[in-house]
């Protein structure tokens, strides 16, 4: 990792820091859509440093965060079939849904394991099978290709016990419905790294050219955040808002293409509901007709149920940068890491989990 060293010099930060401070001329508020963003921002206390008049919010850019609580149960009643083994990240394990979670499944017996790629249940999957492997799929575009080729892999493979619950989602679908929203205030955009390495920094030209938003696709280590920061001030203040890229080491202004024909060749626009923001029209990816045999909603008979938020929490109105975690009555409280009322308390992404770990 030496050649990401430059960028957490302390040397390079602080002239870096200097010209943040300079930067602000006007009020203004910053969204950092990915959740990682928001981790990064914490955990190298530069919300500590942020000039006067700048205010940073968090968005709807932790996958786990944003998973509908109909799909969270849905996942847990799966888990809890017989005949049904479950591979999943590990962010979404303790995630509660309406009747516990999915550690709560597997401490009654439920035969979930916990992967560090979908290949890692196409794998258990071929050492097991006299078992359904369904892997849960959690994530935005930077997850989906990996996805993909394993069920292109099962397919050429012949594994026909392994199978996908596709909630993927894509970006920019939510920030549409963000930024019609009369109670959201914002004047530029941290666009997320990791997303835009597969859908190119391009992208978000129509929120630039439709809302007027300041938008720069940074890194995640303390140079990139606070060069990026200071570039979206320099936009509002002048009036004059773009794209910016300043995270070209892994980002190209076009889509990754092969990533893109990848995704396309197992994949469907499909209508998505996102926590917080409702059903979304095409914002998510469902298995084409084609790949149905891999298809874990079909192949089980799915259905969801509609499913209430637990009471008192405000995760959905955290995730649409309405609120902040220190709002929300039960933060630190019923809600906590360890017994936690809703995901962005649990996640690694999580805002709340951030404020309960860095502060405020």
């Amino acid at each position: 990792m030496k050649y990401l060293d430059e960028y957490r010099d302390i040397e390079l930060a602080r002239p870096l820091v200097e010209e943040l401070q300079k930067s602000v001329t006007r009020p203004l508020r910053i969204m950092e859509v990915c959740g990682s963003h928001t981790m990064a921002i914490f955990r190298n206390g530069l919300r500590t440093i942020l000039p006067t008049g700048m205010e940073l919010i968090s968005g709807p850019g932790c996958p786990v965060c944003v998973t509908s609580a109909a799909h969270l149960d849905a996942f847990i009643s799966i888990a809890d079939r017989s005949d049904v083994r479950v591979a999943v990240f590990g962010d979404l394990f303790r995630v509660p849904g309406s009747h516990g979670s999915l550690a709560n499944a597997s401490a009654r017996g439920a035969k979930i394991d916990i992967v560090y790629s979908p290949m890692d249940g196409l794998e258990i999957a071929e050492n097991n099978p006299q078992e359904l492997v369904v892997f849960l799929g959690v994530g935005f575009e930077t997850t989906t290709p990996g996805i993909a080729a394993t069920i292109l892999s099962a397919k050429n493979r012949n594994i026909k016990n392994f199978a996908v619950f596709s909630t993927q989602k894509t970006m920019p679908a939510p920030m549409y419905s963000l930024l019609n929203d009369p109670e959201l205030r914002i004047d530029g955009l941290l666009c997320p790294g990791h997303v835009s390495s597969i859908i190119g920094a391009g992208a978000w030209q129509p929120l630039v050219a439709e809302f007027g938003l300041a938008c720069v696709v940074g890194g995640f280590e303390t140079a990139d955040l606070l060069k990026s920061l200071t570039l979206l001030a320099y936009q509002v203040g002048k009036g004059e808002p773009k794209v910016e890229n300043i995270y070209p080491r892994a980002v190209s202004w076009e889509a990754n293409l092969r990533a893109g024909q990848m995704v396309e060749k197992i994949f469907e626009p499909a209508d998505m509901e996102w926590r917080g923001l409702g059903v979304i029209p095409e914002s998510g990816l469902r298995i084409r007709e084609e790949y149905g045999d891999f298809d874990a909603e079909k192949r089980l008979g799915i259905e969801l149920i509609a499913t209430e938020e637990p009471e008192g929490c405000i995760c959905g109105e955290i995730l649409k940068g309405i609120k902040t975690p220190t709002e929300c009555p039960l933060f630190d409280k019923r809600c906590t890491p360890g017994d936690p009322v809703g995901p962005c308390m649990v996640s690694s992404e999580g805002t709340c989990a951030a404020y309960h770990k860095y502060g405020r």
